[in-house]
Formats: structure tokens, sequence, C-alpha cells
């Protein structure tokens, strides 16, 4: 999660949050090129006192600066389509979560384990226990199998919701009457915080997500225990 004073991005627990943050460094670095040398061009002529009565036009240095940004867009443009691709792919998950968005929490159901749902609830501050953070920590955790295909179905009851877990490179939009879909891949165990990341209301930052990544035999056990109850 990120924490005080954090202005890069966070670590990632997934191979496609590595590569969306692969991808931010590409372009940042683009971005300083452009920028040093357009800051030293605009530098030097304020500074340099060559002057040309008769200049009317110069073909070559307009094909340059006409060229040349186009061939730095497909720069940016290849590594951002297979980046959106790879978002899009999924493949052949091994368990399904349906996340379904409310005023203001979160259902989940997972159907290929006897049906469990639960509904999960940000714990208000006067009941948070001393470890746990504020306005993220939640009632009810979904609990995950690390190095595993997931594939997340995401969904609104009432308005447009979004849930996203920026540590697995993950933002879906949850909206009443669409069923929309992504997978991910934790490749790592502990504790990942999102949000609700759509203006879906007044309390629409009050929708916390938190998933605990597991080894398998863990995940099993917890859901032996809770189909027993």
């Amino acid at each position: 999660m990120s924490t005080w004073a954090n202005l890069g991005l966070q670590d990632s627990a997934s191979p496609l949050m590595e590569q969306l943050i692969f991808f931010h460094d590409h372009a940042l670095l683009i971005l300083v090129m452009i920028t040093v040398l357009v800051g030293y061009l605009m530098f030097m002529l304020f500074f340099n006192s060559y002057i040309n009565r008769f200049l009317l036009h110069g073909q070559l240095i307009e094909m340059i600066w006409t060229i040349l940004p186009a061939i730095i867009l497909l720069f940016i443009a290849m590594p951002s389509l297979r980046l959106l691709y790879l978002l899009d792919e999924i493949n052949e998950p091994s368990i399904t979560l349906k996340s379904i968005g409310h005023q203001w929490y979160w259902s989940y159901e997972y159907s290929d384990f006897n049906n469990i749902e639960f509904d999960s609830y940000m714990i208000p501050t006067n009941e948070l226990s001393n470890d746990g953070f504020r306005l993220l920590d939640v009632d009810n955790r979904i609990v995950l199998p690390m190095n595993s295909q997931i594939r997340i179905l995401v969904t609104a009851a009432d308005v447009i919701h979004s849930w996203t877990v920026p540590a697995l490179g993950v933002k879906v939009d949850g909206t009443p009457g669409r069923l929309n879909q992504t997978n991910f891949f934790i490749n790592r165990p502990g504790l990942f915080y999102g949000q609700c990341s759509e203006i879906c209301g007044a309390n629409h930052s009050f929708m916390p997500i938190v998933i605990e990544s597991v080894p398998v035999n863990y995940f099993i056990k917890w859901i032996s225990n809770t189909v027993n109850l």
C-alpha cells in the first residue's frame, strides 16, 4: 500500500502491474528527454543574438520537427497497445470471484465453492484495532490463493462503482446491468488494499477493498472452514 511521502508507484504484486510500471518508466524517460531538449533550445534562443532578416522558411528543419515527434509517438504507442491487449487477456482462470458494488460497501461471491457469499464493510475508526489502517480495513477480507490465475467479475447494484487495487494493476468499473471481467495473478503473499475509484456518490471513498493473498493450502483450509460454517 502507499505510505507517507511515497512519490512513486506501489510495489507490484502481479506480472501485469510490473509491466505497467515498466511502461510508466519508459514513457517518463521519453518525456524527460523531450523536456530537456526543448528547455535547452528555449534557453539558447533567449540568450543568442543571431538574426536573419531574409529567412522565410526552412524546409529541412520543418521536416525534422514533423517526422521526429511521429517516431517518438510510435515508441510510446507500440508498448501501450501491447499492454492494453495483455490487460484484457483471460488465461484459463483457476478461480472466479464476483464483486458487486453497493452504496457503500462491496459484496463478494465465490461461485466455484458452494456459492460462498459475504458483504465487506469498512471498519469505523472507533472500532479499529491498533494495527488497523483507518479508512482502508474491512470486516471481511477477500482471501485468494497466490500463484493462481484469478478472474474477477464486477457489477453494481445501484450506481457505477470501480473495483481498484493498485498493487495488482486492476481497475474495473462496476456498472448496473452489465458484467465486466478481468484477470490477475498474485505472485506473493500479503495484504493488498484498494478503494472505489469511481465518483459514485458522497461516500464512495469509504468503500475499501482488502485482498489477503495466501498459499494455496491455506486457501483450501479457509474455504473448508467457511463452507462448514
